[in-house]
């Protein structure tokens, strides 16, 4: 339902003062509606907000029970990693827990190996986008690591993560708060959700963090209240990404039934005809 617009003469709310995000947006995961946004279209790297696209790319073509072997190269991957041991076999369902709570690169690197190889899928990612309506993102590394090329806007990212809560495949996923892995021998080890939204936001369901250096902070989160969902991302943002984040969503549960939205969301089953209303 889209949200009825501000009475006649009634000025719209002012966004949250103080904000570090060089971008952001957020949006009615519902109806689509985007109310508020800064610089929603400006390009930038996505760092491991990336794996929304990766996960929404590979998963639904993955069983869940399907065991992969873990070879060496997986390991070998820059940046973060969960530790996964060569020559153990960990179920899709692991891997892919491994890659959305902890932002595991050796996790992403298997999965991505298991459904086709890093070309396959980079050129499945970026048909996905477009079909999606996110035309300004180009996927250049399915982790989400700077890559020459790479990029996306905070438009896009809510788009992903409106997609990936509506995908089952990947929306069980966004809200596991811990899990543990095979290690060594008969070792186990815990990994937790790095989204700090999880534990500090009511009726938080997502999505995705991400950082590297050049990057930044980058962020794509969702909370439910009252019957309504609401999409926040950010691009550029500080460390402390939780604090725009829970701003802007406190905003938005305040003011969705009263602003004007500036643009709208594209209907996935209309997406591939272009029909969105852009801020």
């Amino acid at each position: 339902v889209v949200p009825p617009p501000a009475p006649e003469g009634s000025p719209a709310p002012p966004a949250p003062a103080g904000l570090t995000a060089q971008a952001w947006l957020v949006a009615d995961a519902g109806s689509g509606a985007v109310l508020a946004a800064s610089r929603p279209h400006a390009p930038d790297l996505p760092a491991s907000t990336m794996k929304i696209l990766t996960a929404l790319t590979v998963l639904p073509g993955l069983p869940p029970d399907r065991v992969i072997t873990v070879d060496d190269n997986a390991p070998r991957v820059d940046g973060t990693k969960v530790g996964l041991v060569p020559g153990v076999g960990y179920t899709v369902r692991d891997l892919a827990t491994a890659m959305m709570i902890s932002s595991g690169n050796d996790a992403t690197v298997a999965l991505v190996e298991a459904a086709g190889g890093t070309a396959t899928v980079l050129a499945r990612m970026n048909a996905l986008a477009a079909s999606l309506g996110a035309r300004e993102t180009v996927a250049g590394d399915p982790t989400g690591l700077d890559s020459p090329g790479q990029v996306t806007s905070v438009y896009d990212l809510a788009v992903l993560g409106r997609a990936a809560l509506n995908d089952p495949s990947v929306r069980g996923y966004l809200t596991i708060p811990r899990a543990s892995l095979t290690g060594r021998g008969d070792q186990r080890f815990e990994i937790q959700n790095h989204n700090s939204l999880l534990r500090t936001y009511d009726g938080a369901v997502g999505v995705k963090n991400g950082y590297t250096v050049a990057a930044g902070a980058t962020f794509v989160g969702a909370a439910t209240r009252g019957g309504r969902t609401l999409i926040v991302a950010l691009l550029r943002a500080a460390p402390a990404y939780g604090t725009d984040a829970r701003a802007l969503l406190d905003w938005g549960f305040a003011h969705a039934g009263q602003v004007t939205p500036v643009g709208y969301l594209p209907n996935p089953a209309a997406s591939a005809a272009g029909e969105a209303t852009r801020p």
